[in-house]
Parts: structure tokens; C-alpha cells; sequence
């Protein structure tokens, strides 16, 4: 299936999505999921990090 297709495909369109189709529409949905999910766990990191650095001052502690 070419990615032409696959992007044509609309999940509002009155015809089933062939197997093929679907696995790929859920292969694409499941990346950008997992990076997704990267990109906000490398965030809360950094927030914790900046958080802990601020406690650190506050008591002094370094």
C-alpha cells in the first residue's frame, strides 16, 4: 500500500478499511503515541529537576 493510500483513507468513508490499511493507520497512530509520550516524559524530567534544584536552594542544600 502506498502512503498516497493510506492517506486518502478516511475513517468517515462508508467502505471498511482493508486489514492492511487498518494495521497501518494503527502502526502510524501507535508512533506518534509513543513519541508523544517521550516528549512529555523528558519534560516532566526536566520540571522535576528545576523543582528539586529550587528545594536545594531554599534549604541550602548543594
Amino acid at each position: 500500500m502506498t502512503e498516497e493510500e493510506l492517506n486518502s483513507y478516511r475513517l468517515t468513508s462508508l467502505e471498511e478499511p482493508t486489514d492492511e490499511m487498518l494495521a497501518a493507520i494503527m502502526h502510524e497512530a501507535a508512533e506518534e503515541v509513543r513519541k508523544e509520550s517521550e516528549r512529555i516524559d523528558k519534560w516532566q524530567m526536566e520540571q522535576i529537576r528545576e523543582e528539586a534544584h529550587k528545594a536545594k536552594q531554599r534549604w541550602g542544600v548543594e
